[in-house]
């Protein structure tokens, strides 16, 4: 637990210092799938400097989700958003409201009555059906990137965010699935092409759209469908006669932390326009 709260850390940082990276940089095609964003933003040492602390996150979450139920790491990982509320209150001088200092504290409550309630990982190795369909669904991130990118201004960045989230949740269920190195294993590939897949659209919805939105679709793309896998497919369970106290403690989380989704948003560089 205390890898999954200090990824969440990791991640609440990183999300700010890549926000203000992707808008101070020239904006490319009006595509979902930007590559060359991508390549603008690295060149800008925020980027570099979130993904040093996403990269942090990762190997903690890694270790999180090799102990832990999915269900569990996610809504810590989505309570990065109250990390970020409160170093945005500290460094940037935002200033929060009553509600939502309120819902930083139900975050952790619910992630207290998660900790009490989580059981012991599931053992299941998963399908073959299971390690493909993750396969297909990291290429359906990317599909989505590029369809997103039709779309107009209002929903991109919603759709946007969604499909990073659900290729980060492609990330969390192949890390539960890996056992050694095999490149004969799909789950190999979809960890690869959802984790690219999930920067690539995660940064053109930091540029294009409302960051706050894009960082409410990522935060429901990443907790729920993984957490129904693992509950489903893996075995992930609770202690007994608690499971309503996780289900509580899930939903407090993960509602919570979608009230904070403005604090993904990063401050507009000088002279900029502000994006809708």
């Amino acid at each position: 637990m205390i890898c999954a709260l200090t990824s969440a850390l990791c991640f609440g940082a990183a999300s700010v210092l890549q926000a203000m990276a992707a808008r101070a940089v020239e904006p490319g095609t009006n595509g979902g799938v930007d590559v060359a964003l991508m390549w603008r933003a690295l060149r800008q040492w925020r980027y570099l400097a979130g993904l040093g602390m996403d990269g942090l996150g990762f190997v903690l979450q890694v270790v999180a989700l090799r102990t832990l139920p999915i269900y569990v790491v996610g809504a810590a990982l989505a309570a990065s958003l109250a990390v970020t509320a409160v170093i945005a209150s500290r460094v940037l001088r935002v200033r929060l409201s009553r509600i939502e200092w309120t819902a930083v504290a139900v975050v952790c409550t619910g992630l207290a009555m998660l900790a009490l309630a989580s059981g012991s990982e599931g053992h299941r190795e998963g399908s073959a059906a299971l390690r493909w369909s993750l396969l297909g669904a990291s290429f359906g991130v990317l599909l989505l990137g590029v369809l997103a990118g039709r779309l107009p201004e209002r929903p991109r960045a919603l759709v946007l965010g969604l499909g990073a989230g659900f290729g980060f949740g492609v990330v969390e269920v192949a890390v539960r699935l890996i056992d050694g190195i095999d490149l004969t294993d799909p789950v190999w590939y979809a960890l690869l092409v959802g984790g690219g897949s999930a920067f690539l659209l995660l940064t053109s919805a930091f540029q294009r759209g409302s960051v706050t939105t894009a960082t409410a679709g990522a935060v429901l793309g990443e907790t729920v469908g993984p957490a129904i896998v693992g509950v489903a497919w893996l075995g992930d369970s609770t202690r007994d006669g608690l499971g309503w106290l996780a289900i509580t403690g899930f939903a407090l989380a993960v509602a919570a932390s979608l009230v904070l989704a403005r604090f993904g948003e990063a401050p507009a560089p000088p002279g900029a326009v502000p994006s809708s």
